[in-house]
């Protein structure tokens, strides 16, 4: 099988852009595990909402970055030349 460079790179470039896009699956779980936990915490104590949501938030933000950079990553490997 003879395949030239531009080629190789090329399928090189797309298997590295779906490989960064499936990082997006762990902000998925990541914050479908931030979220069930709150709840979980939230319904054994509700006293304990004013404290548990601020730092569900922020789980859930930095849970969230994680899939935006994959995100950007698999972008820039695509469109960039």
């Amino acid at each position: 099988m003879n395949i030239d460079s531009h080629t190789f790179l090329l399928g090189m470039q797309y298997l590295g852009a779906g490989l960064a896009a499936i990082g997006c699956i762990g902000g998925g779980v990541g914050i479908g595990t931030v979220t069930g936990k709150a709840v979980e915490a939230i319904g054994r104590q509700p006293e304990s909402a004013s404290k548990v949501m601020p730092t569900m938030i922020m789980g859930l933000a930095f849970a969230e970055v994680t899939s935006l950079y994959a995100l950007f990553v698999a972008i820039m490997l695509l469109f960039v030349k």
